[in-house]
């Protein structure tokens, strides 16, 4: 518990800044920040990235969400992009050096989060943290999806609230209270919330009942809990500040109808589909693994060993426990030389199949860890767990953990701070396994496989687009689209485009009238007939569909319904390399 209240201690004055902290922190920024612009220098997910661009520029131009227009994510990420496009225009390439700055700040922040929390491992401290951080210039939250999406931005968010958490003097015994700062930590906490909402809310949620469980202990003791209120209160001006400013702009019902309501109805998996990941077999050998290893230590912990087992008896105990503790991070390397290595899915999956180990692993040393006195130690790897599985709610295992790399390197890390004696060695073989097979995984672009790779790289030439860059027919069959409809469609014709793969309205200009941009279960709430009545509602004059999708399957179980309940309003006007281009009758 010392070691724990030690590190909670925000007023110990910190270590000097050295050579070595400015030579590490710009060489993991700029890595990271290197290796993103790398990933979109090679591909673009036209699905995601139109969505955003088209999104952020019809913000850009007045109209509004909730209120006026369908829409069921959070505001920020698309409201920080219609700043970019009303401070730099329809330009391509600030959207993407966002998402490196961004990649390069989170690995930052992790890495600071990292000294900090080890400071129980005294002179190991620096080199393990920066050991655990070093993956994340390639695993980090724009590493393996490269484009802006509030999934990636949410996590920025988590990790700067988790900075100032730990900064904060909320601890059980804080020297001297900062009202300042312990209210922008609560304040920080609801910034995530209005970014994703299943990330968000229990984010908040958790870190609010871990401020709370301090503020008791603190009670029972009788000491002041004047540093956790002004927490609360950080957190509570800025929720309402929130809630107000929705309420004024485009009603508070709507916003948590589109938000909560709608978006838990087309998202939200069931609890069997979320616990699943935990039913995979490998979990009974490295589960058994571990804890013969944490028994091993035990036994050799300087509280338990006796003269008898000092020396090489207590070397081959911790030399046996490094090697079942690192079994599962040995296992995924050696798959490496496997016959089926080749395949970049089965590679993936190995890496994967660590996250439900290290998951149930991390779970066990946080209920140990509530034995002691509650602090922001002690009680961050809960404070990870719940916002990792509220990550999983979105694209459960396999889909969602592209960008919460950073939270696992934490939890990582806080379990290593209990074993100390084989803190070293054990991180440094987690290092490599995850530097080595993370960055094939993210080169491969085998998250990605829900779009086509294939074919040669084709780069845009539209002056909005430019350093946009993908492999296949999609960008110069849909470059010749952009070039039909400026050379034969009025600019004041209004225009619907399905599936609307595309970031049509950035790459031209126009005005969208239709109320959704996206026709994907989770953006559209309408049937094939009332598409139908919107359509003849907005007088769409032009109807463009899309022949061949980059995406690899169907966007949308209704979509020949829909196009279908469309076609009787319109005739066929130019058939190009990869749309039909319909006119009104």
């Amino acid at each position: 518990m010392r070691a724990a209240q030690i590190a909670d201690r925000p007023a110990d004055r910190p270590a000097a800044w050295r050579t070595r902290d400015t030579v590490a922190a710009a060489t993991l920024s700029i890595a990271t920040a290197a290796f993103t612009l790398w990933q979109n220098a090679r591909v673009a997910v036209l699905w995601d990235i139109g969505f955003l661009l088209d999104t952020s520029y019809r913000w850009s131009l007045g109209q509004l969400p909730y209120r006026d227009l369908p829409f069921p994510y959070a505001p920020l990420t698309f409201l920080l992009h219609t700043a970019l496009i009303r401070l730099f225009g329809r330009v391509y390439f600030p959207h993407i050096f966002y998402a490196a700055l961004a990649g390069a700040a989170a690995t930052l922040l992790t890495w600071r989060i990292l000294l900090h929390l080890l400071k129980p491992l005294a002179d190991r401290a620096w080199t393990i943290a920066t050991m655990l951080a070093a993956p994340l210039t390639v695993l980090g939250i724009y590493s393996i999806y490269p484009h802006p999406i509030y999934d990636s931005d949410c996590i920025l968010a988590v990790l700067f609230s988790l900075y100032l958490l730990q900064r904060a003097e909320i601890g059980p015994a804080p020297s001297a209270t900062n009202p300042a700062r312990n209210a922008l930590a609560g304040a920080a906490c609801v910034l995530p919330l209005f970014i994703k909402q299943n990330i968000g809310l229990p984010l908040l949620l958790i870190a609010l009942a871990a401020v709370a469980a301090i503020a008791i202990a603190r009670r029972v003791e009788r000491a002041t809990v004047a540093p956790q209120l002004w927490f609360f209160a950080g957190a509570l001006t800025v929720f309402a500040a929130a809630a107000l400013t929705q309420q004024a702009t485009v009603g508070l019902r709507t916003y948590l109808y589109w938000t909560i309501a709608f978006a838990a109805q087309r998202r939200l998996p069931g609890l069997g589909l979320i616990l699943g990941i935990y039913r995979q077999a490998s979990l009974l050998w490295t589960l058994s693994a571990a804890a013969i290893a944490l028994v091993l230590l035990k036994r050799n912990s300087p509280g338990a060993r006796s003269r008898s087992r000092r020396g090489m008896g207590g070397t081959l105990y911790r030399s046996v426990a490094v090697l079942l503790l690192a079994a599962p991070f040995l296992w995924t390397i050696a798959s490496l030389a496997d016959s089926n290595s080749n395949d970049p899915s089965d590679r993936a999956a190995q890496l994967l199949s660590l996250w439900p180990h290290l998951l149930l692993l991390g779970g066990a040393f946080a209920l140990w860890n509530l034995r002691r006195a509650p602090t922001f130690t002690t009680l961050l790897p809960l404070i990870l767990l719940a916002t990792i599985h509220g990550v999983f709610l979105s694209q459960q295992l396999w889909g969602s953990t592209y960008a919460i790399w950073p939270l696992l390197i934490l939890l990582l890390a806080s379990m290593l701070t209990q074993i100390p004696t084989v803190a070293r060695p054990v991180s440094a073989i987690i290092a490599a396994t995850l530097l080595l097979c993370g960055g094939l995984y993210a080169a491969s672009l085998d998250r990605l496989s829900y779009i086509h790779l294939d074919g040669l790289e084709a780069h845009a030439t539209l002056p909005a687009l430019r350093g946009l860059t993908t492999p296949g027919p999609w960008i110069p069959g849909f470059e010749e689209l952009v070039r039909f409809t400026e050379a034969e469609i009025p600019a004041d014709d209004s225009i619907l485009l399905i599936p609307g793969e595309d970031p049509f309205y950035f790459a031209t200009g126009r005005t969208p009238h239709f109320p959704i941009l996206l026709f994907d279960p989770a953006t559209d709430p309408y049937t094939a007939q009332q598409t139908l009545d919107q359509v003849r509602a907005h007088n769409i004059r032009w109807l463009i569909v899309t022949r061949n999708l980059q995406l690899t399957g169907p966007p949308h179980p209704d979509l020949p319904a829909i196009v279908g309940a469309l076609h009787p309003d319109f005739t066929l006007y130019r058939t190009l390399t990869n749309y039909d281009v319909y006119r009104r009758k």
